[in-house]
C-alpha cells in the first residue's frame, strides 16, 4: 500500500493513479478514500491524475488517538501534496473534507493550487454560537458522539440508510450496496478518530479562512442536505470566498457524489476545464 509518514509519525494511505492535471479528492466524515470511487474512475477515465487519502484515523490510515482536529487534517494533506510534489491541483473536498480543503488552502496557501471544489461542505459553521445564530444546536452534535459510543455500529447503519442519502424520504430509491459500503468504510476507521472528528467539523469556523481563498472556487451543495444543512453552507460560504461560484442541487441530498455522481461528475469537470 502507498503510506506517506507525517511528522508525528502517522502514516496515511492514499490511492494515486494516472497522468495529467492531479485532481485530489478530501472525504467526509467517518468513511475513506472508497468514497470516491465514481468520481476516481470518471476523472482517471477523463485523463486526469487522481489523488485520494484516508485522513489519520480513517480508512486504512494509523488509528492515531491525537491530532483529530482541522489543523492536523490540513497539515496531513499538505504532506501529501509536498511529497507527491503535486503542481496546479485541483483539490475537491466532500463534507468534513471540504473543511480540509478550505483550512489547508488558508495555511499553507495556493502555490500548489488551481482551482477548489466543495461539496455539500461544512464551512463557514456548523454549530450555533452567538456569531453564527442559525447554526444547529450544540446537543445535536453532542447526541452525536454519545451514539457513536455507546453502539457505533448501529449508529453507522442508521445514519447511511437515512439521512446521509436521503434514503428516508418518501419515495426514495433505497440503495443498498450505498448503505453498506458507507457502513464498512466507516467501521474501517478508529472510534476514537470519529468521536473527536465530529468536534472538528462542528465546531470549526472556517470563516476566516475562507476570506484568504481567491483561487477559482465551485461551491456545490444539494437544499435536501439533511446532514449540513443547504442554508448554513453553500450560501454563505459563497460570500466569503474571493472568486466562488455556489451552483444548487434542488432536492439532492448530503451524499450526493455518490446518489448523482453522474450530474456531479460532470459539473465538477466543467468546472475544472474552464
Amino acid at each position: 500500500m502507498s503510506m506517506i509518514t507525517t511528522n508525528d509519525g502517522v502514516q496515511i494511505f492514499y490511492k494515486d493513479w494516472g497522468t495529467g492535471q492531479p485532481i485530489v479528492f478530501s472525504h467526509g466524515w467517518p468513511l475513506s478514500s472508497d468514497d470516491w470511487d465514481a468520481q476516481l474512475m470518471f476523472f482517471l477515465n477523463q485523463g486526469y491524475r487522481v489523488i485520494a487519502h484516508d485522513r489519520r484515523g480513517h480508512g486504512r490510515s494509523s488509528q492515531s488517538d491525537d491530532g483529530h482536529d482541522m489543523d492536523h487534517y490540513a497539515d496531513d494533506l499538505a504532506a501529501l501534496t509536498a511529497e507527491l510534489d503535486l503542481k496546479e491541483a485541483v483539490h475537491v473536498g466532500h463534507s468534513t473534507g471540504g473543511g480540509e480543503v478550505v483550512r489547508y488552502i488558508a495555511r499553507h496557501g495556493a502555490e500548489r493550487v488551481a482551482k477548489a471544489v466543495l461539496i455539500s461542505a461544512v464551512p463557514p459553521l456548523m454549530v450555533k454560537t452567538a456569531a453564527n445564530p442559525d447554526g444547529l444546536p450544540k446537543d445535536v452534535f453532542d447526541d452525536f458522539q454519545a451514539k457513536l459510543a455507546a453502539n457505533r455500529s448501529q449508529f453507522y447503519l442508521d445514519i447511511a440508510s437515512g439521512p446521509f442519502y436521503g434514503f428516508n424520504r418518501p419515495g426514495a430509491n433505497v440503495v443498498e450496496g450505498a448503505i453498506r459500503n458507507w457502513w464498512r468504510q466507516g467501521m474501517m476507521g478508529g472510534i476514537k478518530a470519529h468521536y473527536d472528528g465530529i468536534v472538528a467539523f462542528s465546531q470549526t469556523d472556517f470563516t476566516e479562512d475562507l476570506k484568504k481563498i481567491s483561487v477559482p472556487t465551485l461551491i456545490m451543495h444539494g437544499d435536501d442536505d439533511q446532514i449540513v444543512p443547504y442554508a448554513d453552507s453553500g450560501p454563505l460560504t459563497v460570500k466569503l470566498v474571493k472568486n466562488g461560484t455556489l451552483k444548487t442541487y434542488k432536492g439532492f441530498p448530503h451524499g450526493m457524489p455518490t446518489t448523482q455522481a453522474e450530474e456531479i461528475n460532470k459539473d465538477v469537470l466543467e468546472f475544472i476545464r474552464s
